[in-house]
């Protein structure tokens, strides 16, 4: 049990001490205060999915972390990824949630103050608010006034949906250009690709520099790993009806694991967050020998052989490194099949208890480092598990302490 406490304990610190020492990347930036000064700095890239309403950063890479907020700033960009403005507007949160459709065709506008992400830049600009569920584009000409582009969702009867277009109209009598037809604006979606192609096209129409600020979509987002895991395991069974030898304990012994492991990253938050899955083969062979209570000279044998594929599915969360590495932190909920495995107590003469083997589930956790998304080590640990469930009156513990080494595939 002590083993356990320290090992949790182990892997807390561990989990502090990472997320202390690594964090999102700080990156080349700037940012316009309210008296319209630019400061160029280094600003920290949480590759934010939701509008912010501050940011971080710094003047060099040992200086101290300062947080600016709205009310503070105009502007903030990270050069040649992303771009945010500050600007008052007229925001429609009508639910899009068929559930909860409007049945109200216009939108119903309220007034706040954001940062909108820059996508488009040129003559007429596009901007993105999105927070949660909730989608919402922006555009201006010529720096006017930003005005919202207008779609909304509704339910006019109890059983139509239907759309309110109108910034196919905005579109079509703001921003005219010959090269674009009114077949073009009538095709166009509520969604940011679609408008992004339609503002580069007028601005290149109207040969207007244009700026297009894109994440840079990662393109490896999935991973395939094989993992060698050293294993040691141990192994506690107890029955409270017994009068003597309640308690048996296996191990800890030391034993080989193989797992493949398939991981997803997450297009979004820099790529540090991801799913995976990894079934794994792992056994456990032990025996454990007492003397027996009343015939001292004769021994009583236990042995275990428990054989099973663990099916981890879990979450990761990486802290990028300089140098192509990374460290990085999971928990996963292991399920678990054995096949071909036997438990037998207290052999003594011809009497034993031969118990049927059935695992529960359990859950795993893991610090580890990688590097150039090819090599990597981590240690694990798993908490502890039964493996005889179908047993009212017997109390099983298994539980195993792992270091793991993977080679990517891809």
């Amino acid at each position: 049990m002590k083993m356990k406490k320290h090992l949790v304990l182990l892997l807390t610190i561990a989990v502090l001490s990472i997320n202390a020492y690594s964090q999102n990347t700080f990156e080349k930036g700037y940012f316009i205060n309210n008296n319209d000064q630019k400061t160029e700095c280094l600003i920290k890239n949480n590759d934010w999915k939701s509008n912010p309403s501050d940011f971080e950063y710094k003047l060099s890479e040992n200086s101290e972390t300062i947080i600016v907020d709205i009310e503070s700033a105009k502007e903030f960009g990270i050069y040649t990824f992303s771009k945010y403005v500050r600007s008052t507007i007229k925001l429609d949160k009508s639910s899009e949630n068929i559930n909860d459709l409007s049945t109200e065709k216009e939108p119903a506008f309220v007034e706040e103050v954001h940062f909108l992400k820059v996508l488009v830049e040129g003559k007429s600009n596009l901007y993105h608010y999105l927070d949660s569920n909730l989608q919402r584009f922006f555009y201006n000409k010529e720096n006017a006034t930003i005005e919202p582009l207008v779609y909304k969702k509704y339910l006019p009867t109890p059983y139509r949906i239907e759309e309110n277009n109108q910034f196919k109209k905005q579109l079509w009598i703001d921003l005219k250009c010959p090269t674009i037809g009114v077949n073009s604006v009538e095709n166009l979606r509520y969604q940011k690709n679609s408008l992004i192609n339609f503002f580069v096209e007028y601005n290149n129409c109207n040969n207007s520099e244009v700026v297009k600020y894109e994440r840079k979509e990662k393109k490896d987002l999935f991973h395939l790993t094989l993992n060698a895991h050293l294993n040691s395991s141990s192994l506690s069974v107890y029955n409270s009806t017994f009068t003597r030898n309640k308690t048996t304990e296996f191990g800890p012994e030391m034993s080989l694991g193989f797992g493949v492991e398939a991981e997803y990253i997450f297009p979004f938050n820099n790529n540090k967050w991801s799913v995976f899955i990894e079934p794994t083969y792992q056994y456990f062979n032990s025996e454990n020998s007492t003397d027996d209570y009343y015939f001292p000279e004769k021994k009583i044998v236990s042995t275990v052989a428990y054989s099973s594929i663990e099916v981890p599915i879990g979450i990761r969360h990486y802290f990028f490194l300089k140098n192509r590495s990374k460290l990085f932190v999971n928990a996963a909920y292991v399920f678990d099949f054995n096949f071909k495995s036997t438990l037998e107590l207290y052999k003594l003469d011809s009497y034993y208890n031969s118990l049927i083997v059935s695992s529960l589930n359990n859950m795993a956790f893991g610090v580890g480092y990688k590097f150039k998304d090819k090599y990597r080590i981590e240690t694990r640990y798993e908490t502890s598990r039964t493996i005889i469930g179908s047993y009212i009156q017997w109390i099983s513990s298994y539980s195993t302490f792992s270091l793991l080494f993977g080679y990517s595939l891809f």
